[in-house]
């Protein structure tokens, strides 16, 4: 256009006048044309963008996502965690030697299980020995004392003692049935019994071997008794420990959050990996008293019942706390609901199945798939059960 207009100043009178009428009329057309040209052929799959809260779907779209009412459903008050099943040490215990000894025979080994009084392992016992030894001379010294004390009755009859010396004979013989009874009672702490001890008074003969039993029954935990050792009182670590293990411990670190909702006896289910199928049920029985500083997080202890023995120490698990009552109210299904970018939750509602609007919820509780949502969507609406972040895709994302 600039070099015409540039050829017209050249030009002067009516010559000028007929070029500048061509150019006019050249420029027009071009306009007209313009403007009753056919516009771009629409895409019969593509939907209508009516702004960003609003669109609707075409035939195309709506087989990609899924329709359905807003319906009431049951969202249980609980909360999750993780932890590890563990013996339980309320009723678990460490089997020491009650006396110093060498270790001679041991009759269970790890794994097996035992009932209350069951023999673990028997032990020479220096203590014992010198119990037995006196058991021995105290019963010698009554015999004696009893013969002499008949001696002595026999002969004061016949005047062949002063009655001193029937009340001394008298005297001795009953000192020393003082010191064998003391002897008898100082062998049964070591946990002879009246036969045995019989025996031994009977046949002079001592017993050396101590036996320790198990004071519970349950199941052998651990075993660190060997033929030979030595072993001490309270001397770590014990020959012997013994778990009742139909109750077990699950102990779970709880966010800190969660712990102002967590409470003793309150019940649990419990699932392991290696039950998938199952849930075990309890109560809680310890809630911590303090939080990890660094991954805040409390401790939380529950007791399981476990009569199977099926729950082994060690197993990870998960743990969900009954905190209350459930509730009922309205459910979306997770993919229903959509984060937005200023972290508000949405959802897509329809009254046609064909056009849908975005709306703002407040969500609550989240169980089996579903979002439960306190405010924003009325029972019975029909709202986008599936496929929500397509919709939300599609005009671009954000709230106007």
């Amino acid at each position: 256009m600039t070099s015409q207009w540039l050829a017209l100043r050249r030009l002067r009178g009516p010559r000028a006048l007929a070029v500048l009428a061509v150019v006019l009329l050249a420029g027009t057309g071009a306009w007209l044309g313009a403007q009753t040209r056919d516009p771009p052929a629409r895409d019969a799959s593509a939907g209508r963008i009516i702004d960003y809260n609003n669109i609707e779907l075409s035939e195309t779209q709506l087989q990609l996502i899924q329709v359905g009412p807003a319906a009431e459903r049951v969202f249980p008050l609980q909360r999750e965690a993780v932890g590890s099943i563990d013996f339980n040490e309320d009723l678990s215990t460490q089997v020491f030697t009650p006396y110093p000894g060498r270790i001679v025979e041991l009759f269970v080994r790890l794994g097996d299980d035992v009932k209350k009084g069951q023999i673990l392992f028997t032990i020479e016992s220096p203590d014992l020995i010198q119990a037995d030894s006196s058991l021995i001379a105290a019963a010698g010294v009554l015999d004696l004392t009893t013969r002499a004390l008949e001696r002595a009755r026999e002969l004061y009859k016949v005047q062949g003692i002063a009655e001193k010396d029937l009340q001394q004979a008298t005297s001795d013989q009953q000192t020393a049935e003082g010191a064998l009874k003391a002897a008898r009672n100082a062998v049964a702490v070591f946990g002879k019994s009246a036969a045995e001890i019989d025996h031994m008074v009977r046949t002079r003969n001592i017993d050396p071997y101590l036996v320790v039993p198990s004071p519970i029954s349950g199941r052998v935990t651990a075993r660190n008794a060997a033929p030979g050792l030595f072993v001490q009182p309270g001397n770590a670590p014990a020959p012997y420990s013994v778990a009742d293990i139909s109750r077990v411990w699950m102990n779970a670190a709880v966010s800190e959050t969660d712990m102002p909702a967590v409470r003793t006896g309150q019940r649990i289910e419990v699932s392991v990996l290696a039950f998938p199928d199952r849930v075990f049920k309890g109560q809680i029985s310890t809630v911590g008293a303090t939080v990890d500083p660094q991954l805040h997080r409390g401790l939380v202890r529950a007791e399981i019942d476990d009569p199977q023995h099926e729950l082994l120490p060690g197993m990870f698990a998960s743990f969900v706390i009954l905190t209350g009552d459930p509730l009922t109210a309205v459910g979306v299904p997770q993919d229903g609901v959509v984060r937005e970018g200023d972290g508000s939750m949405t959802v897509w509602t329809t009254a046609d199945g064909r056009h849908f609007r975005r709306r703002l919820v407040r969500i609550g509780l989240e169980h089996d798939g579903y979002h439960q949502i306190l405010q924003g969507v009325r029972p019975g609406e029909r709202v986008v059960t599936k496929g929500a972040i397509f919709l939300d895709n599609l005009v671009g994302g954000g709230l106007s």
